[in-house]
């Protein structure tokens, strides 16, 4: 296979010249070429098309936001976004997603070698991604409006009792954008869900808040011990482990640490394993697009356990990845997709 030929767009020479570093010492990535902002990158991008695309957020002349739309109504090209940003930009570093960008990755701590050697491994995962995903062209849409423009919705606390059903949804690469219209389907009684998305620690907070302006249901980041309600999504916290549990009738979650399973924290492995433990057939599992193979094994176990099983199909996958390995597995009793995810869901909850 030809290196991945990457693109690094960065106002800063040693930002630049740390991650070339970091990237080219994996031998399937090259780096085509640097610049040090959006109008060098876009004369680049005349003269040779780059696999990937590693834009940073903030930059002189032209902020990388902007440089992203304008690749995607143009040219789509598989673009990372690198923020040095944390909780204050996040909102900012998410909208990336809705534009077109395939994932975030946060930027290195520069003259930390232990940072670089843990995140090297990351940062080269997220870039091979990139480099198999499926662009589409993105184009604005006008937000569909609901009663809450005229009237606010009633407050959560309605449908705060125990759910006998539980879904568990894992993905990673053009997870964000798949979650979003699957959780926009759901309706404000929907069961309880529970979700892992691979993202870094300092996004998954703002993730979960913009989620929960857009959907029906209510959605937050989860804390441990939370319950599992009727209405509600939990989403596993970036760098942490989320686990279902069950005390009695009662389903709650465990937020933990612990090593990386598959190569990450969360993993969807761990989330499905608790739930073919402590759900069994009361479980739903659905497996979306992503790179690698985390949550494969745990959604088989999911089957064994007498679970519905869902795999999202390839064709409307950015990354036809962890879908793939799971139905390699024979662990996905139906593959489906992204639009019918929601109604599929809902169904085996029925």
């Amino acid at each position: 296979m030809k290196p991945i030929r990457v693109l690094v767009v960065d106002d800063s020479p040693l930002v630049r010249e740390t991650l070339s570093q970091v990237l080219t010492s994996d031998p399937e990535i090259e780096i085509m070429a640097t610049a040090s902002d959006p109008f060098v990158a876009a004369d680049r991008i005349q003269q040779e098309i780059p696999d990937v695309i590693l834009l940073d957020v903030e930059m002189p002349r032209m902020d990388g936001i902007t440089f992203l739309r304008k690749i995607m109504e143009q040219r789509p090209i598989p673009v990372v976004m690198c923020s040095s940003l944390t909780e204050e930009g996040a909102e900012t570093t998410l909208r990336a997603l809705e534009y077109g960008a395939v994932d975030i990755i946060t930027k290195p701590r520069l003259g930390t070698q232990e940072f670089l050697r843990e995140s090297r491994e990351t940062l080269c995962e997220v870039v091979k991604a990139a480099g198999r995903a499926r662009m589409r062209r993105v184009l604005p849409v006008e937000p569909a409006l609901t009663a809450d423009a005229v009237l606010a919705r009633p407050g959560s606390h309605a449908m705060a009792c125990t759910t006998d059903k539980v879904a568990l949804i894992g993905a990673s690469t053009g997870g964000t954008e798949a979650l979003r219209i699957v959780l926009e389907s759901m309706p404000a009684d929907a069961p309880g869900l529970l979700i892992v998305q691979h993202m870094p620690e300092q996004f998954t907070a703002a993730f979960a808040q913009r989620l929960d302006q857009l959907c029906s249901i209510t959605v937050k980041e989860a804390q441990n011990g939370d319950a599992v309600l009727r209405g509600r999504a939990l989403l596993a916290p970036g760098n942490r482990h989320l686990l279902l549990k069950r005390n009695g009738a009662r389903y709650y979650v465990e937020v933990r640490d612990g090593p990386r399973v598959c190569r990450h924290r969360p993993s969807v492995d761990v989330l499905f394993r608790s739930g073919a433990r402590y759900a069994g057939r009361n479980a739903v599992g659905v497996l979306m697009t992503g790179m690698g193979n985390d949550g494969a094994q745990g959604l088989q176990e999911l089957r064994q356990a007498g679970a519905e099983t869902i795999a999202q199909d390839e064709a409307t996958c950015v990354v036809f990845g962890m879908p793939q390995e799971a139905i390699k597995l024979g662990a996905a009793r139906r593959v489906v997709p992204l639009p019918a995810i929601g109604g599929a869901i809902l169904g085996a909850c029925q």
